[in-house]
């Protein structure tokens, strides 16, 4: 490693190495990486909150705060194709330097501009440039996803993103607190502003860059090129996209559809968030032990049925069954972020032993291919925060109320389950052929494995 803190030799597969240097550089990476993403989700999601506190002085109606959560949203998945070709063009330090100091953009220009009298185009225009918090999950992801093993990588990437998952209920509590303290909005930016240069100083003094990762962009380019990167953004959209979507919509849906006040409705927000976000590793835990394809197929199931349960809830204007179940959707969305990621480095892993590979050269194709699609599969997920958004707002136009668009994720769900099972489980004997077997140190797989 140099000064500038560049890792030369990087081989996590090999036992020996990560039991006497891999493990613990690789624990430190992943520390300071869910700081600066936890911040950046935070960002991401501030206008989540913010909107719930801009009373009738603000001159916005619901179809406003509704449309500007779904720009913030929509730049959010928008930039995180360009933040995942980041990391191998910067290194994933000195990207994450960079996109953590990028925050300080968004906050300041919030600071600047949250009063009454501002114009919804401005504060349009300044979400906007909340939506890059949304990157860091991307680079994150796939810088991390370089530093673990294979048989690690489930618990590893929950962590990281189940980390930097919970920066949306945090922000919501702490934003609670300061309401409750009689505090306004510009102190809670004024507390995000100082945290933001803490995680940019802390990644450049703790973190490393991989150099094999280093100027492979062209990994991209493969990643987009087959089939399975597509698939898996469709199931992503169906979990993290539930899971962004209803984190920026659910306090909205509480004031609009059940006449809860910002502050009541404050009081409730924050428990889906981060119920979905502490389980997240437990997801990653138990596709790590059973298979990500099948803790997933079953986790739609339970997505629908949860959805269905909504629906009658929504139309009887039940609000402790509506809340309840809502949780429950929080930790199933959870459950599946963790599912579907361990999924994809198995994808490309069993690709590389079906292709003839072995070894390193195996792990390290399904380390290229997996680091670059993970963040295609996040830019599209996160456009399923957008379609939530955006089908509350035409619900709650046409119907007034959120029934309709809870129908329609009703459907998304049971399409999901349909794609799992027929891509990935309906033929449980789709092994590696018997000419890619590997040895004893690395057991056959098969996609209903990964």
């Amino acid at each position: 490693m140099t000064a500038r803190r560049w890792i030369e030799h990087w081989d996590p597969e090999d036992e020996v190495f990560w039991a006497e240097t891999g493990e613990k550089v690789a624990g430190r990476n992943l520390l300071f990486s869910v700081l600066s993403e936890h911040i950046g989700f935070s960002v991401w999601t501030l206008w989540s909150v913010l909107v719930l506190f801009m009373g009738p002085e603000y001159g916005l109606t619901p179809a406003d705060k509704f449309l500007l959560t779904s720009m913030v949203t929509l730049v959010g998945a928008v930039v995180r194709v360009p933040y995942t070709f980041a990391v191998a063009v910067f290194g994933g330090r000195n990207w994450t330097i960079i996109s953590a100091s990028l925050l300080l953009v968004p906050t300041v220009a919030a600071f600047t501009v949250m009063e009454p009298g501002t114009s919804f185009s401005t504060f349009l225009w300044v979400g906007l440039l909340a939506g890059i918090g949304g990157g860091n999950f991307a680079s994150s992801m796939t810088n991390i996803n370089a530093f673990f093993p294979l048989r690690k990588k489930g618990w590893a990437l929950g962590l990281n993103a189940g980390g930097g998952n919970i920066g949306v209920p945090v922000i919501q509590l702490v934003t609670l607190a300061i309401i409750g303290a009689s505090g306004g909005p510009r102190v809670l930016l004024g507390i995000y502003i100082p945290l933001i240069v803490v995680a940019a100083v802390l990644a450049a003094l703790f973190m490393d860059n991989i150099a094999s990762v280093r100027n492979d962009t062209g990994a991209a380019v493969d990643a987009a090129k087959d089939a399975h990167t597509w698939i898996m953004s469709f199931l992503y959209i169906g979990t993290f996209g539930s899971f962004i979507g209803y984190s920026f919509a659910f306090g909205q849906v509480l004031t609009n559809q059940f006449g809860r006040t910002p502050l009541q409705a404050a009081y409730l927000t924050f428990i889906g968030p981060l119920l979905g976000s502490l389980i997240r590793p437990v997801g990653g835990r138990l596709a790590d032990r059973y298979g990500g394809a099948r803790i997933t197929l079953w986790n739609f199931v339970a997505m629908a049925a949860a959805t269905a349960v909504l629906v009658v809830a929504s139309m009887e204007k039940s609000l402790p069954l509506f809340v309840a179940v809502f949780v429950v959707l929080f930790v199933l969305s959870g459950l599946g972020n963790g599912s579907t990621y361990k999924m994809i480095p198995g994808i490309f892993q069993a690709k590389a032993l079906a292709q003839g590979l072995e070894g390193e050269e195996a792990a390290a194709y399904g380390r290229r291919l997996s680091g670059a699609s993970m963040g295609l599969i996040g830019a599209v997920g996160a456009l399923g925060g957008v379609g939530i958004n955006l089908a509350f707002r035409q619900s709650f136009l046409s119907y007034g109320s959120g029934t309709g668009a809870f129908v329609a994720f009703l459907a998304c769900y049971g399409a999901a389950f349909a794609v799992t099972w027929a891509v990935y489980l309906r033929r449980p004997a789709r092994q590696i052929p018997a000419k890619a077997a590997a040895t004893e140190a690395e057991p056959q797989l098969s996609y209903a494995e990964v």
